[in-house]
């Protein structure tokens, strides 16, 4: 590697980000579970379900290894790269993450209950899900990383936790999401743990959301005791007018053990309790669920 692109990460990260292909100075690429489980025919991920893309063509990245948030639900390690010291250009990352992709698949052939077929299609990417760890819209060049991506025939998920709206309002990805745990700003302080405040900025994002071309989603991650009170995110909804809202449980998974107890996990019938609530609170309807994701998908009618 070109030192000049050279991330400078601490060994203990690096012990954290087992699985992951880095790239260049602060991306990353990491195998989605549900890709393998579809390389094996073992089933698909609700965006699958949800929204017809190809689990198995589907690269999941970020372009930035950092959060400036320390949400208490999240499951990634938390000490990220410290710093950047110059950025990666959005070709590199876009050519390089399809490379680190290539790289990580490479294991699966000729494995036993690998669907060939998927395999050599699984090559060849055609969604890119820009959201596996960190905050994606402080890279500064996301808008035209977006569209190298687009240039290579690929739709684009971008998941942002609405802290930058300056960025929110350049991006034009094939589907939008707003990641919402918080419905005000003590919530919003206690939940996501930001440095200072950022409830303003994230409510700024939810109007750029509203005048946004494209798919956009909300996702709410719920935390039982703690968030799932439908009737506080309703104004939010009604801000954002979002096409789609995915009520999802948070998991018990990662470090968010070290700070959430595994009853803070609400089972599927929870969330779908949840969503039909919130269904009724805006005017949205229940669409499809995933047991399994304990996820439920409503649709603006």
């Amino acid at each position: 590697m070109d030192e000049t692109k050279r991330p400078a990460i601490p060994q203990k990260l690096l012990k954290d980000l087992k699985g992951y292909q880095i790239v260049g100075r602060h991306s990353a690429v990491k195998l989605c579970l549900w890709l393998k489980k579809s390389l094996r025919n073992m089933g698909v991920c609700y965006k699958q379900k949800f929204y017809g893309i190809s689990s198995h063509r589907c690269l999941q990245m970020t372009p930035a290894l950092f959060c400036n948030q320390n949400c208490i639900y999240c499951w990634r390690p938390l000490e990220l790269l410290p710093g950047i010291k110059g950025w990666d250009s959005a070709d590199f990352i876009a050519e390089e993450s399809i490379k680190a992709q290539r790289r990580l698949l490479s294991g699966f052939g000729g494995m036993k209950g690998v669907n060939e077929r998927k395999l050599k299609e699984a090559y060849e990417p055609n969604q890119v899900a820009i959201s596996l760890i960190g905050e994606p819209t402080w890279y500064p060049y996301l808008d035209e990383l977006v569209d190298e991506y687009k240039a290579r025939g690929m739709t684009t998920f971008v998941v942002t936790n609405g802290t930058n709206p300056e960025m929110v309002e350049r991006i034009e990805p094939y589907q939008l999401y707003i990641s919402l745990t918080a419905y005000s700003e003590e919530s919003h302080l206690a939940l996501n743990r930001p440095p200072r405040s950022f409830w303003d900025r994230v409510m700024e994002s939810l109007k750029v959301m509203a005048e946004k071309d494209g798919r956009r989603v909300i996702r709410l991650t719920l935390i039982k005791g703690y968030n799932m009170n439908a009737e506080k995110f309703a104004p939010l909804i009604e801000k954002a007018s979002p096409d789609f809202i995915e009520a999802k449980a948070y998991m018990h998974l990662g470090y968010s053990r070290l700070r959430l107890p595994r009853d803070a996990m609400p089972e599927h019938a929870d969330v779908k309790a949840f969503a039909e609530e919130l269904a009724r609170l805006t005017g949205y309807e229940v669409k499809n669920e995933s047991e399994i994701s304990r996820v439920v998908l409503l649709e603006r009618e």
